[in-house]
């Protein structure tokens, strides 16, 4: 459910929109899908956590699935793109025997689907389009976070705050700073900031990182 770069994107993001996409990059791109990296925010805001049970939802080709295994953690990654599953799968296979038995791929929609209650010691969610309220969407993903643990977020954002201006993001349904907070009463707020991304006009990130009431 990631948004990738492509131009003219079909506005509605939807299940099949998102398998034509993924088996058009992993047939055209198939290098760029198995080296790119895991997105920066979830580097600096993970890194310094204890490694348990880890969600990756809306996982994609599974990049930081691969990072988070890689670091300890037991990994159930979600994503509705069959394609994109079994690009993250066949990567964490290449990747060694130890990054493939800590991840758990399962094919499912969060659109609808509801992770199993305070069984995650962190819920990472990155990029993920939002079919329905963003608060919604939010509250379902918490409930699978145990009592002390870490729910990550990061989105998109389709106005530049700084300047007003249109990001490349515009039009789409991303996790928002004011709407996740929102959400998450009585949680631990760390961070929960607006941030520019490294390369100029690439447009800006929601990040938010909140630890569950004990």
């Amino acid at each position: 459910m990631r948004r990738g770069t492509v131009p003219d994107m079909d506005p509605t993001f939807d299940r099949d929109f998102w398998e034509r996409r993924w088996g058009q990059v992993v047939r055209d791109h198939p290098e760029a899908v198995a080296n790119r990296p895991p997105n920066g925010h979830v580097l600096a805001e993970v890194a310094g956590l204890r490694p348990g049970r880890a969600l990756d939802a809306g996982c994609g080709h599974g990049a930081e699935a691969h990072w988070l295994a890689a670091s300890g953690w037991r990994v159930t990654a979600v994503d509705f793109s069959p394609t994109a599953l079994e690009a993250g799968r066949s990567a964490a296979d290449r990747l060694g025997v130890d990054i493939a038995e800590r991840i758990e791929w399962h094919e499912a929609d969060l659109a609808t689907w509801y992770p199993p209650e305070r069984a995650y010691d962190l819920v990472v969610c990155v990029y993920v389009h939002i079919a329905g309220p963003v608060g919604e969407f939010v509250t379902r993903l918490a409930r699978g976070v145990t009592p002390g643990g870490t729910l990550l977020l990061v989105g998109h954002r389709p106005v530049d705050p700084a300047t007003g201006a249109e990001t490349p993001a515009a039009g789409q349904v991303q996790v928002s700073v004011e709407e996740a907070t929102a959400a998450l009463g009585g949680w631990r707020l760390d961070v929960a900031e607006e941030r520019s991304r490294e390369t100029e006009g690439s447009g800006v990130d929601a990040v938010i990182r909140a630890v569950a009431p004990a």
